[in-house]
């Protein structure tokens, strides 16, 4: 079970105050002071458009004001009337406006990706140092949605908060002052009122949609996963015949998607139509208080207009607060599940102090090693051993005794529950990580290759190694004659998961791989298991080769493949049941010599079942008849 997060990113108002205070960092790098000279302009072109969007209704007032009394006559200023000046005011004013906000846009995008790379960056690389038990619990494509939305979630949170919020209010501030210099305290009341009321219902309305919000990321996550799911088992699909079940599947998923998407629209429009009910009931209030001021002579026509221009120009920033609260809410939903994956600690780190492995022999050793992945289901119990420097020794057993876990064991994937796993005398959990798995070498059951050339899987190995270097490797590992008769040679794509390439092919390409690491420790973990015996012999020979001279631990279930161990430990129920050589294993009759005499039997049953098929007439195997027909 997942380890319960430290903190969330939750949807109240103090989590949205501590998520921006998580994101400054971002949006004011500390290493790069050419981007925060790009957030000091945003904000200064910024803040010189809200001075240039208050002074033009005083222009459009004017010109109102102006028309209703000038004349033929009019006064001149700089040969123009007043009237034509003001107007060519007002249009200058909002192109400047115009200008000053794509301005800000324009400096901003810089930081506003930066951070979001940032950020992607940073769950991308704790994603690959979560624990092993981590990703076998979590879903590829879910996984990957959650990092999509995220990153999408954070563009948003630090455009808006940055360059509409805090400005926005400051216009509130100013037009408010405004409104008391020109038409009294009353009207400030009532536009403080409406402000209110407004802000009121976005906040507990976006608050309702918040929830559907979650409702929806949680269908397209789950309808995410099963479509990756399903596309990454497609040979399995088409083996049983089940694109009608996978297709059911995902419809249902995206069917529950349909309903909270649809509520989703369905709650805007109605938090749309409330947010404009507010404001044109205070819209009504305000212009019956200065059509009044008119009619009684306090107010002129250009008053009445300047108030409602005033008002109009606040309904922007208006709606655009509760477009922007809106945006930060459904942000802080999406980033909400990044966030509980940057809460996620590590299950194996390395230790404060922690040293890099100093490799002399090396020689690997269990000490009394006990394991359990769950404390009700114990795997390993007491299991002790050594492979010593050079030396070759397999570890063999029946289905579920626990020969898996030894090698995640060496990675540290997991830690012991109790005892000891040393390579040269240095318990591993005291060295660093990645020194220690940079020492190892493994060449798995199941060998899946990223969905690039063969070139890359190979060099894989070791990324800075050269063409001669890669192409020596291939060849020890005997695939490099069959990548030359490719068209394409080793720049041959290997297709997803390595599908292109046939089990044995897939195999040499990853002993290729760890060839060319050339690692002192390396474990064999089940290589051959899933191939047929006469695949599995040539590749056997490859793996001869590879561990001639290291340190080698071979994880078997086919026992023909450990015969020239220079011991095997057979494990039964997490316990060291036998060991020794071959020769003694069987000598003994115990287990081992069990096991063995069972695959002998499978195997010759299988050589006289191919040799059937081979001659289905039994013209070889038949004997002549005794007295042939005349």
């Amino acid at each position: 079970m997942a380890q319960k997060p430290k903190s969330t990113v939750s949807a109240d108002e103090g989590a949205i105050v501590s998520t921006i205070r998580n994101l400054w960092v971002y949006m004011w790098p500390a290493d790069r002071p050419d981007l925060r000279m790009r957030v000091v302009l945003a904000i200064g072109a910024l803040l010189l458009a809200k001075v240039a969007s208050t002074l033009v209704p005083f222009a459009y007032a004017g010109i109102i004001d102006t028309l209703g009394t000038s004349g033929p006559d009019a006064a001149l200023i700089l040969g123009l009337s007043v009237p034509i000046i003001l107007v060519v005011a007002y249009g200058v004013g909002q192109i400047i406006d115009t200008g000053l906000q794509q301005l800000r846009d324009i400096l901003f995008s810089s930081v506003g990706q930066h951070a979001v790379r940032q950020l992607a960056y940073r769950t991308f690389t704790h994603v690959h140092r979560l624990s092993l038990r981590f990703h076998l619990q979590r879903k590829t494509g879910g996984l990957s949605r959650v990092i999509e939305r995220g990153t999408k979630g954070i563009e948003t949170i630090v455009r808006f908060t940055m360059l509409n919020t805090a400005p926005t209010l400051v216009e509130f501030l100013i037009v408010g002052v405004i409104f008391g210099w020109l038409f009294g305290w009353a009207y400030v009341l009532v536009l403080a009122a409406v402000v209110a009321a407004y802000m009121i219902f976005t906040v507990r309305a976006s608050n309702w949609r918040i929830a559907i919000r979650r409702d929806m990321n949680e269908s397209d996550t789950d309808a995410n996963a099963k479509a990756i799911d399903s596309l990454l088992n497609f040979e399995t699909v088409k083996y049983f015949g089940n694109e009608n079940l996978e297709a059911s599947r995902y419809d249902r998923a995206m069917a529950g998607y349909e309903r909270a998407a649809t509520r989703i629209w369905t709650s805007l429009g109605w938090l749309n139509f409330g947010q404009g009910v507010i404001f044109w009931l205070g819209m009504i209030v305000l212009s019956v208080m200065a059509a009044l001021g008119v009619m009684n002579g306090d107010l002129t026509v250009g008053d009445f207009v300047l108030l409602n221009t005033f008002m109009m120009q606040i309904y922007r920033p208006l709606n655009q607060i509760g477009f922007v609260y809106r945006e930060i809410r459904q942000g802080l939903a999406d980033i909400e599940e990044m966030f509980r994956l940057l809460d996620q600690n590590p299950e194996i780190e390395d230790k404060s102090g922690a040293t890099p492995l100093a490799i002399s022999g090396p020689v690997l050793a269990f000490e009394d090693v006990y394991f359990h992945y769950d404390s009700d289901r114990p795997i390993l119990k007491g299991v002790s051993f050594t492979v010593p420097a050079g030396k070759t020794i397999a570890v063999v057993g029946p289905s579920g005794a626990g020969k898996s876990t030894i090698s995640r064991l060496i990675y540290r994937f997991y830690d012991v529950t109790a005892g000891r796993v040393t390579v040269d005398g240095q318990d591993v959990r005291e060295v660093t990580q990645q020194s220690l798995r940079a020492a190892i070498g493994m060449v798995p059951q199941d060998t899946v290759l990223f969905n690039d050339t063969i070139a890359y899987n190979i060099r894989y190995g070791r990324p800075d190694a050269t063409d001669e270097e890669v192409q020596a490797a291939a060849n020890m590992a005997q695939i490099g004659p069959f990548i030359e008769s490719l068209p394409h040679g080793y720049d041959t794509q290997v297709g997803e998961r390595g599908l292109k390439l046939s089990g044995g092919e897939k195999q040499r390409v990853a002993i290729a791989r760890t060839i060319l690491k050339a690692p002192p420790i390396l474990i064999l973990d089940e290589a051959t298991s899933a191939l047929d015996t006469h695949t599995e012999r040539e590749i056997q020979s490859a793996l001869d080769t590879v561990s001639k001279g290291r340190t080698t631990l071979v994880i078997a279930h086919r026992l023909s493949t450990v015969v020239d161990a220079d011991e095997i430990i057979v494990l039964r129920e997490g316990r060291i049941a036998e060991r020794g050589r071959h020769e003694e294993l069987l000598a003994g009759g115990g287990l081992y010599a069990q096991m063995w005499n069972r695959q002998r039997e499978a195997a010759e049953a299988s050589e006289r079942l191919r040799a059937a098929q081979d001659d289905p007439e039994g013209f070889v195997t038949r004997k002549p008849a005794e007295h042939p027909a005349e």
